[in-house]
């Protein structure tokens, strides 16, 4: 049953990542869980560790949703410019038969979209184009963040099991 619920943990842990680029489920509860299958399994997780990566990954979450609008807004931009990013993320993990597609299109699609979104609110190309770049800043920032937070956790998991 150990064995069984470490491979679980890491499936996980490993789909965590791949949920970045998803919107659902959510990375970091996905992650967390991982975790939480790890120490039934019998790794050397405490209680301490647990609540620390559980505060960590709330906090993770919220600011998830705050980069990218402060980044947006910092960069004059609107609400408009992070819906599009985020459909435009959403289009890079389809991986539609059009324009590029792969680690390419992770970053292509969502600053497009977040053009295309800020154009037709603002209408204007220039305040457009460094909104864009504000909300991509921010959902990247994100992304990245999440990534690592996974990355840590499989190495903390790595560590207690060895």
């Amino acid at each position: 049953m150990n064995t069984i619920l470490i491979i679980l943990a890491f499936v996980f842990l490993l789909a965590s990542i791949v949920c970045v680029f998803t919107p659902v489920p959510p990375a970091v509860p996905v992650a967390w869980a991982g975790l939480l299958l790890a120490r039934m399994g019998g790794a050397a997780i405490g209680t301490p560790l647990l609540v620390w990566s559980a505060v960590a990954g709330v906090l993770l979450m919220v600011l998830d949703y705050v980069i990218p609008l402060l980044t947006t807004k910092q960069m004059g931009g609107t609400k408009w410019g992070v819906w599009g990013c985020t459909i435009g993320l959403l289009i890079a993990v389809v991986g539609l038969p059009f324009g590029p597609t792969g680690l390419a299109g992770v970053f292509f699609w969502p600053f497009a979209g977040a053009f295309v979104g800020e154009y037709l609110k603002q209408r204007e190309l220039r305040p457009s184009l460094k909104a864009a770049v504000g909300s991509f800043i921010g959902i990247m920032t994100g992304s990245l963040a999440k990534v690592v937070y996974a990355l840590v956790l499989i190495v903390l998991v790595v560590a207690k099991l060895l």
